[in-house]
């Protein structure tokens, strides 16, 4: 078996306040590339599409440039930038630092299936 696609054309786009995410679909992968402008904070942008007080989505992902500052709701917090490889359990908020777009690579599958979906 062998699957390629390219990001040129992506499967699915969802936009969202601030942002948007485009998504490809492959056997065993769900990719997301995900776009937040400046300005952008989860809390505001996607939480009244999710309808939940913070972010339910599991995150394994790849800083593609600019900057994100993530906070847990248990408090813990962290900022990535590019070059950053990470992993956010559910439970947080999220917000870009500064003035440059950040681009987030996501490989966990639930960011491409699930986030800012509208029911």
């Amino acid at each position: 078996m062998l699957e390629v696609k390219t990001l040129d054309k992506p499967d699915e786009r969802r936009d969202y306040p601030r942002g948007h995410l485009e998504a490809v679909h492959m056997t065993g992968l769900d990719f997301a590339v995900a776009t937040f402008e400046p300005g952008w904070r989860w809390s505001e942008s996607v939480a009244p599409i999710a309808g939940t007080d913070s972010c339910r989505i599991h995150h394994n992902g790849y800083v593609v440039s600019g900057r994100m500052h993530i906070r847990m709701d248990d408090g813990a917090e962290s900022e990535v930038g590019p070059g950053d490889v990470f992993v956010c359990a559910p439970g947080h908020d999220a917000w870009v630092v500064g003035d440059e777009q950040c681009v987030v690579y996501d490989f966990a599958g639930s960011m491409a299936k699930e986030y800012a979906k509208k029911d």
